[in-house]
């Protein structure tokens, strides 16, 4: 099976799957997204949406999680991985937000990169999920079956996110960006395949006999 068949062999089981994927993280609106995504940083989801209501009860904009404080921002995140840090990070981008941006989540790449705890993989999920511009964040299980499906060499994320976005049409990377993910939590999972197991690893390479050892992202 070419690249080309494998393309949209993944595009048709995932749209199977997933038809209509949505955002995994809660949130309310443009702030509480950027702010769930900063906090899911080497954290699950599940905690994640565990901790996020209480908050964004007390502070759902920029200007309220300012006024919460770093100290109070930290109590309500503490189960969360580098807690310490996203607390800081949180308190110093609402401040920015409220200062600089009127309150209001730059819509492009150049100024949400700019706050801080955000980076590009961040910057690309708000821009997805808030805005509906086009981008493919690559997260470590796209990473992973990025490699195991035979579509990036897996060198980098950066390569990762060029390569997938050389293959798959523009109109459908916002989708998959979200499919892949439910797929490698799910079926293709760190431990569960090597490339070999699950039904789409068989699927797209029904002769390999040898496990695919990927680089980590």
């Amino acid at each position: 099976m070419n690249i080309s068949n494998r393309v949209n062999l993944i595009i048709k089981k995932l749209d199977e799957l997933y038809p209509e994927p949505k955002v995994p993280l809660y949130h309310l609106n443009n702030f509480t997204l950027l702010v769930a995504v900063v906090l899911s940083a080497q954290s699950t989801d599940k905690k994640v949406n565990e901790l996020t209501p209480a908050l964004f009860n007390e502070a759902s904009d920029s200007f309220s999680m300012y006024n919460l404080g770093e100290e109070k921002i930290y109590e309500r995140i503490a189960e969360l991985g580098l807690s310490r840090k996203k607390a800081r990070f949180l308190h110093e981008l609402s401040e920015v937000i409220s200062t600089k941006f009127d309150s209001k989540i730059p819509s492009n790449f150049k100024d949400l990169e700019s706050l801080p705890g955000v980076g590009h993989k961040t910057a690309s999920v708000v821009m997805a999920q808030a805005f509906g511009l086009p981008t493919f964040p690559v997260d470590t299980h796209i990473h992973r079956l990025a490699q195991r499906w035979g579509l990036s060499n897996g060198k980098n994320v950066v390569t990762t996110e060029k390569d997938l976005k050389r293959l798959f049409p523009k109109v459908k990377w916002n989708r998959l960006h979200l499919q892949i993910i439910f797929y490698g939590r799910e079926y293709c999972t760190a431990r569960g395949c090597d490339g070999r197991a699950c039904g789409l690893c068989k699927e797209l390479f029904p002769k390999r006999t040898k496990p695919v050892y990927c680089h980590k992202a």
